[in-house]
């Protein structure tokens, strides 16, 4: 495809993207049988092995990535701290962001996420994290173009032993061909992940180097003290015969002294008899195995997780120790998922957009990072305090927080106790009997005479005598401070007298609102 070029400058030739380059075989170069077994490792041999994969180039390598490998498979402490390391990082999961909000960024990211939503992507993360220990780790991408669009397929792990590193600058990774040379690994083809346990030589920045002088202890510690238990881990069995105990009789009672540990149980003559004799300073002397081999572990520890209060059971401990390592812990994990994500955008999504969509300005952003736990009691109290007082708060940033999902329209949602509705005020005194004079003038003027008499005689009541018990409090209140009363005159209403005024309204209304249903009653009758 004219024009691209990977990150390194070298332009990108799609005819070498297609089959597989670095698969393994049977008969050739790449065999998935190590070329040599490492038995019996010495101090002197380690030394050796070590010695030649400190210069890079000419498969030199090959031995010590073989003995990373060993390493993990007979150490089981090794193996779990490493294991817990790179499935903490594989387990967090990839999300991809657009590089911006236009619409070409966001369809880049779409064409990339769909990759990263497979099953198989943490195993495919597990493998390139083999870095960890061996300091670097190769995947070659197999690429689908069945539906006319460059696809990865998937991402096979490729033993490391089939690279090295260039020898001039021991950072150019190379793979070794089918004729057994070493040539450089196609652009757009291939995964590296480097990871670094220290500064210098992706090559020396593994753990496994770091690890191996421990490992070797550990496995003579462990021999030791497997032959001590086997001399010292049964007590001493003497058997004891009489002066005249023929030869056949001295064989059966050696014969049960040997055989009484694994079988518990034999038979010898009534003259004949035999003695345990236990050391009780044989357990004090073994400790010394135990602590040696428990004091190799936390160091393993201590380079793999860079803590050792979640992996072994120390004689004391505290709930705030073991936060300060689990914060040691997440530093290590961070720097895990930081570097892996970075690998993953040079050689993964770069390919992937450059070849669907051309090249770009910026490419999407790759992120594998672990949410932090929401303290909801402290966000549920924060917003009842501020939002109130005027804080805009957008309810999706609320439940991002919370993990939870914008519900849809036809979702059944949780919902508090419904608020009782609010009474609405009742008229003040002045509006409710003017309101019911002009109901009553309406009606007196289309009355007979007999109910105007007694219209009349409602409204003849004494305004002024129904209106004091209610509005004299107010009256005399206002004598201290009439200024200060006016924008309290609402709040003192619920303590006035108002039964008198109430009731008075209430008859007026009753009466003109039956006068009125009596004339309708009446225009329809004369209709």
């Amino acid at each position: 495809m004219a024009g691209l070029v990977d990150h390194r400058g070298r332009p990108i030739d799609t005819g070498t993207l297609r089959g597989e380059r670095a698969g393994p075989s049977v008969t050739g170069v790449r065999s998935i049988w190590p070329t040599s077994h490492l038995h019996n490792l010495t101090p002197k041999r380690i030394a050796s092995i070590l010695r030649e994969a400190e210069v890079p180039g000419d498969g030199a390598s090959e031995r010590y990535v073989e003995l990373a490998e060993i390493m993990e498979e007979r150490d089981l402490h090794y193996l779990g701290v490493m294991q817990t390391r790179r499935r903490q990082v594989a387990q967090i999961g990839v999300r991809i962001e657009p590089a911006s909000d236009n619409v070409q960024d966001i369809a880049d990211a779409d064409l990339v996420r769909e990759f990263f939503s497979r099953d198989p992507i943490e195993d495919e993360l597990f493998d390139l994290l083999d870095a960890i220990s061996k300091g670097y780790s190769v995947a070659e991408i197999i690429w689908d173009m069945s539906e006319r669009q460059w696809r990865p397929a998937r991402i096979d792990w490729r033993q490391p032993r089939w690279f090295d590193f260039d020898r001039d600058s021991g950072t150019q990774l190379m793979r070794r061909d089918d004729s057994g040379g070493w040539v450089e690994l196609e652009p757009y083809k291939f995964i590296v992940h480097i990871s670094k346990a220290k500064s210098g030589l992706a090559l020396r920045g593994g753990l496994a180097r770091a690890a191996a002088w421990a490992w070797l202890f550990k496995n003579y510690t462990i021999k030791d003290w497997m032959r001590f238990a086997e001399a010292y881990g049964q007590p001493l069995r003497i058997g004891k015969f009489g002066p005249g105990a023929k030869d056949a009789d001295k064989q059966v009672l050696y014969k049960a002294v040997a055989n009484i540990a694994s079988d518990a149980a034999a038979i010898i003559p009534d003259d004949m008899s035999i003695e345990f004799i236990s050391d009780t300073t044989v357990r004090g002397r073994s400790e010394i195995y135990r602590d040696l081999i428990t004091y190799i572990d936390r160091q393993i520890s201590i380079a793999v997780l860079g803590q050792t209060l979640t992996t072994d059971a120390g004689d004391s401990g505290s709930y705030a120790l073991g936060q300060v390592h689990n914060l040691v812990r997440r530093d290590i994990e961070r720097s895990d998922a930081r570097q892996l994500a970075a690998t993953l955008r040079r050689d993964l999504v770069i390919p992937i957009v450059a070849l669907n969509h051309g090249v770009r300005k910026d490419y999407p952003k790759v992120i594998i990072e672990r949410d932090e736990p929401t303290d909801t009691k402290m966000l549920a109290e924060t917003l009842d305090k501020l939002v109130p007082l005027g804080l805009r708060v957008r309810s999706t940033e609320v439940r991002a927080k919370l993990g939870l999902e914008e519900p849809d329209a036809d979702d059944e949602v949780l919902s508090g106790p419904t608020a009782p509705v609010a009474t609405p005020p009742l008229p003040g005194i002045a509006t409710r009997r003017r309101d019911a004079l002009l109901s009553l003038a309406n009606a007196k003027a289309q009355t007979p005479d007999r109910l105007e008499q007694a219209l009349d005689a409602i409204d003849a009541q004494d305004w002024d005598a129904l209106a004091s018990p209610m509005i004299q409090p107010i009256l005399d209140q206002a004598r201290g401070d009439p200024e200060g009363l006016m924008g309290d005159i609402a709040s003192l209403y619920p303590e006035l007298d108002t039964n008198a005024v109430q009731q008075q309204l209430a008859q007026i209304l009753f009466a003109a609102d039956t006068w009125e249903r009596i004339r309708h009653q009446a225009d329809d009758d004369n209709a």
